[in-house]
């Protein structure tokens, strides 16, 4: 089958979070089942020269944007048995600073969205693709536009939609105007049915109930937002579609996030040398963070955007506490100012036990992989989560709050049966959150219990290969 994977980024070329790293893997797992793949993101300005050195013209576009007839391009790059297809207009897409929170954000991704339908217009019928798989709400217009733009054109009617939900609490909220003025949509599509909700056009929801089947990317996330709790006010369109909505695990790029070949970090270490491996790294760690230098406490680390989702508010209510344990934290992230500010006052009242970087640095990050002990994960609620699985895989264990992909992917500890990958908190309580850490230390200090679980920790399989399985199977439902 011919699969496109359609999204707003993706690794190598353009990254800010945790989309990226899935187009980055996904696709190329998938091929390597035999799958004819290829992906389609916007051409931004800000990607590296060395990659545009690769890319091939291949021809414009007159993309509509409303009443307007924008002008585009598509350029191609091969990369590991996978197709790139970039979608170029320099008014869209090459700009400074951030890839999203722009004024024109509906237009943009109107825009983007549009472009890839109006590229398959201009292709052969055996290179047309039988799936478009579109990721979050940058890409939630684009089965909207298949069914009520184009599906009723030959060359259109095979191809069938996969909408992934990465994240449901970004959704992409515009005005009324944008139906028409952006999408040449109809007022019988602004409904409760439709793509309107409390009054405005949500580009998410429009992938919701537009796309053939819909994925999440966990098991546990996929149930969780059925539930109004979790369900960001969609939890009722999603019941609708439950029938259609499966969760599928995120993987883990096994081969960039390797100790025994990072050289990001201090020192290598495999299963064998990881004693060794890790004290090395905790070593330049607790220096690099101003902390004191010992083998024998147990350092906890955190890495994260600093926002309202990651649990900070929990960390601020028992600070004080977790300030005075017989143990060490770094943090690294930015975000929202109050949540860097938790983070300044945790380091500033706790000299020498607590280490903070304001921003992120990617060696740093893998540093912190590397050189911790545990790493806490304490979030109101987690899609699947990535940092639980590159801990895991540097045998650093995980402390989470079990929701979401933390629930699907670490086995909290059991001293019955001694089986475990990490710890496990259930309720968002600070006071349950800071137990389970105290739980942790007292395990640190039992040296054969401890091994055991990194042991079992690093040996935990989350590579690709399942989860592009079921994505296969998904896609040949439509065969």
């Amino acid at each position: 089958m011919k699969i496109w994977y359609v999204a707003s980024e993706a690794a190598p070329f353009m990254k800010t979070g945790g989309l990226a790293d899935v187009i980055g893997s996904l696709p190329q797992a998938v091929s390597g089942l035999g799958e004819d793949v290829s992906v389609v993101m916007p051409k931004y300005g800000s990607i590296a020269q060395e990659y545009v050195d690769e890319m091939e013209y291949l021809f414009d576009l007159i993309v509509p944007v409303g009443w307007r007839n924008q002008f585009g391009a598509v350029l191609k790059l091969v990369r590991d048995g996978v197709t790139f297809y970039f979608i170029d207009n320099e008014y869209y897409f090459k700009r400074e600073g951030v890839l999203y929170g722009h004024y024109d954000d509906a237009e943009r991704f109107a825009f983007f969205s549009r472009a890839v339908l109006e590229m398959i217009g201009k292709l052969e019928a055996e290179d047309i693709p039988d799936v478009l798989h579109c990721h979050d709400w940058q890409t939630g217009v684009v089965p909207a536009f298949l069914r009520i733009h184009y599906q009723h054109l030959e060359a259109y009617q095979r191809i069938r939609t996969v909408f992934t939900i990465h994240n449901l609490q970004y959704q992409g909220i515009f005005p009324e105007a944008v139906l028409g003025e952006l999408l040449q949509f109809g007022p019988e599509h602004f409904t409760a049915e439709g793509i309107q909700h409390n009054g405005l056009v949500n580009y998410m929801k429009a992938g919701i109930v537009h796309s053939d089947q819909i994925t999440t990317v966990s098991p546990s996330y996929r149930d969780e937002i059925m539930e109004p709790y979790y369900g960001e006010g969609l939890d009722a369109t999603l019941r609708y579609r439950s029938v259609d909505v499966r969760g599928i695990l995120n993987g883990l790029d096994l081969a960039t996030n390797d100790p025994s070949t990072d050289k990001r970090i201090a020192q290598t270490y495999n299963l064998d040398t990881v004693k060794e491996g890790k004290l090395a790294n905790k070593r330049v760690l607790q220096e690099r963070f101003g902390l004191e230098v010992r083998d024998d406490v147990m350092l906890i680390g955190f890495v994260s955007r600093l926002v309202e989702q990651k649990g900070l508010d929990l960390i601020e209510a028992v600070s004080e506490e977790l300030g005075n344990l017989d143990c060490q934290f770094v943090f690294l992230g930015s975000g929202q100012p109050e949540y860097e500010g938790i983070v300044h006052h945790m380091t500033a009242s706790h000299p020498g036990k607590v280490g903070s970087y304001i921003g992120f640095d990617i060696e740093l990050a893998h540093l912190i992989y590397a050189g911790s002990d545990a790493f806490l994960m304490p979030s109101r609620f987690e899609p699947c989560g990535l940092s639980q699985l590159i801990s895991m895989r540097y045998g650093t264990l995980p402390i989470v709050r079990e929701t979401g992909g933390l629930r699907d992917t670490v086995k909290p500890y059991n001293e019955y049966t001694q089986e475990g990958t990490g710890f496990g908190f259930l309720n968002y309580n600070a006071h349950e959150m800071l137990a389970t850490i105290e739980k942790s230390i007292r395990v640190f200090y039992e040296d054969n219990t401890w091994n055991a679980l990194v042991h079992q920790a690093m040996t935990a399989d989350f590579s690709w290969k399942q989860s592009a399985k079921q994505y296969r199977e998904l896609y040949h439902l439509f065969a």
